[in-house]
């Protein structure tokens, strides 16, 4: 028994000090015993490329965030990061709630308006619930890659981000919260009147089964016209024309409230927030949704009002979904972008197709549809602002091979259904009682799949748009000052120099080395924006000339007679350049400062003789 005891405590003693070592292996840094290690301290954690596995702020990028959730996250964002984000509400939604907008950059780096920024929205159609989720997922990013990626923190430097992940969180909610379709609710939640019978939203679909989903319904009718598809019997198809099927289908789950011999013909809404925007709008017999008048929908204004006041805004980009597609403008076959600008589209766009697979880079007008009042036009045409609407999700993510229509073919979603989501996506048919057609079936896609990736492809379609967002940002322009030379003017007699100090001729050349130009072809032809400067200056300088040119030989020079100290230009292209020059007297140092409005500043400093 004694020696049992003894080599059971020498066992004992043996596991105890391996167990010290374990925890305090000596070939280790005492910075990495200490439990005190920073968040960002990454010697413990195994980081995949791409994405913070230890963030100051955790989240999930494969579930939807309601709008309590997505609160809380934007909140817990500004708090964790105060020196680079800033959260705030534009105002309140029709349903009481808060259109919260993150502001993010790097805040010690000089005024915002001195930097070109860059909007990103969400969910202007509240069914399309990804497009929150890839502003939340920019903004989360954003933070929490700064320090931890070179291109991230380099972009918070230079630019300005405004997000606003929820531009319809009312409807966004209820189809979270409520019974509907995986197409429902796409407008807000004002009541209108859709059947003019005088009352409002008073004939929605109903949730005949209350499982919290609006699918189709069907009856047995021995003379019906479709039938189960062989291969995918949940998946109803049309008989030939010579043979007869088993089923009527009904249409969407619900009965006739109102008593008008109608279906579900008057639900939320209904009117359209991407068709009440100030460009190209018209009044509902044309165009479907407008409402009353452009920026009739407060929140509409109240983006537009932020937008307005903040006329640094050179980029913006809107998600929506779906048919995997970056869309630009114009929206209607009568309008037309300016062709220097179409070719900085171009250039984005091109990218875009590579970086998101599947997806195909168009124009609304001619390769979707006309869309009359569309938000990407009034940031175009009214702001002079490059704007993309990426509609996300795409068939082709089914079985990475294209697939027809807007979300799939219908057999590659039923077969995506059963071999990838098991059978998850999809309300087996079933038989209930209804009011009016006695018994019918029930069945079809839930509300959570279709328009809306699967959990596993969430993330992904998250990072790509988001990182095809960040290429477009940084196209924005980034105006250099190069090349200053300071060069005495020979030959200059006592009446042209200055009293105190030679006379001599001042150059530089102002480089964009980004796409974007510092002012859209639009802006200049509009007029949407004033010119951008270059100003000289300088303590003990008198300027007597200045002028700008397109080349280095100034045998085009435009000569500006009045104020020459802040030479007027009126853009700097993508990745081109302007050429400024002043003939000035005096002594002592100057600085030579850019300013555009939407193509930030940029200041040199030069020393006279």
């Amino acid at each position: 028994m004694n020696f049992r005891i003894a080599a059971l405590a020498a066992l004992v003693a043996v596991l105890a000090a391996s167990s010290a070592a374990a925890q305090q292996p000596s070939d280790l840094p005492q910075a990495d015993r200490s439990p005190a290690a920073s968040l960002h301290d990454t010697a413990g954690v195994y980081q995949p490329a791409g994405a913070p596995a230890d963030p100051l702020v955790p989240a999930q990028w494969n579930r939807y965030h309601s709008y309590t959730e997505a609160t809380r996250l934007l909140r817990a964002l500004a708090n964790a990061h105060p020196e680079r984000a800033r959260l705030r509400s534009l105002g309140r939604t029709y349903g009481g709630r808060e259109m919260w907008l993150l502001t993010i950059t790097s805040f010690d780096r000089g005024p915002e308006a001195e930097r070109p920024a860059f909007w990103i929205d969400g969910g202007i159609h509240a069914n399309e619930i990804q497009s929150v989720e890839v502003v939340l997922y920019t903004a989360w990013y954003l933070l929490e890659m700064y320090g931890r990626s070179p291109f991230v923190t380099r972009l918070l430097d230079e630019r300005v981000f405004y997000l606003l992940p929820m531009m319809s969180p009312d409807s966004r909610d209820a189809h979270m919260h409520e019974p509907n379709t995986t197409h429902s609710p796409r407008s807000g939640q004002r009541p209108v009147d859709d059947d003019r019978d005088g009352l409002v939203d008073e004939d929605p679909p109903d949730d005949l089964d209350g499982d919290g989903h609006i699918v189709s319904m069907r009856m047995r009718d021995p003379r019906g016209k479709w039938k189960p598809h062989p291969d995918y019997p949940q998946l109803m198809v049309r008989v030939r024309p010579d043979e007869t099927g088993s089923y009527r289908l009904l249409g969407t789950e619900g009965y006739d409230n109102d008593g008008d011999g109608e279906v579900n013909e008057d639900g939320d809404g209904y009117y359209d927030p991407n068709r009440n925007w100030a460009w190209n709008w018209q009044p509902e017999y044309v165009q479907q949704g407008a409402h009353h008048y452009p920026f009739s929908i407060e929140e509409n204004r109240l983006v537009a009002e932020f937008v307005l006041s903040h006329p640094h805004i050179a980029g913006a980009q809107s998600y929506h979904n779906a048919a995997g597609m970056i869309l630009r403008g114009p929206g209607v076959l009568s309008d037309a972008y300016e062709p220097a600008d179409v070719a900085v589209f171009d250039q984005i766009g091109r990218r875009g197709e590579q970086m998101l697979p599947g997806y195909r880079y168009l124009d609304v007008a001619r390769g979707l549809y006309e869309a009359h009042g569309a938000e990407l036009d009034w940031f175009y045409a009214m702001r002079g602002v490059f704007q993309f609407t990426n509609e996300l999700n795409t068939g082709f993510n089914l079985f990475r091979r294209e697939s027809e229509g807007y979300f799939g073919r219908e057999e590659d979603l039923h077969a995506f259904d059963r071999y990838l989501l098991l059978g998850d996506g999809l309300v087996p048919w079933h038989e209930v009682d209804h009011p009016q057609y006695g018994k019918v079936e029930l069945g079809g896609y839930k509300k959570d799949w279709v328009r809306q990736p699967p959990s596993f492809l969430l993330e992904e379609e998250c990072h790509r748009n988001m990182a095809f967002t960040l290429y477009h940002a940084d196209q924005l322009p980034r105006v250099e000052i190069e090349g200053v030379q300071v060069r005495p003017v020979a030959g200059a007699g006592e009446e042209a120099a200055p009293a105190a100090g030679g006379l001599y001729e001042i150059t530089a050349v102002l480089v964009n080395t980004r796409l974007t130009p510092t002012r859209a072809a639009v802006a200049v032809k509009r007029r949407l924006t004033p010119p951008d400067t270059a100003e000289i200056d300088g303590t003990a300088l008198k300027v007597l000339a200045g002028m700008n040119a397109d080349n280095p030989f100034f045998d085009r020079a435009v000569e500006q007679e009045r104020q020459p100290a802040a030479l007027r230009i009126e853009s700097i292209p993508g990745m081109g350049s302007v050429y400024v020059r002043w003939l000035v007297g005096g002594t002592g140092r100057g600085t030579i400062t850019y300013r555009g409005v939407q193509g930030g500043a940029a200041r040199a400093a030069f020393e006279l003789p």
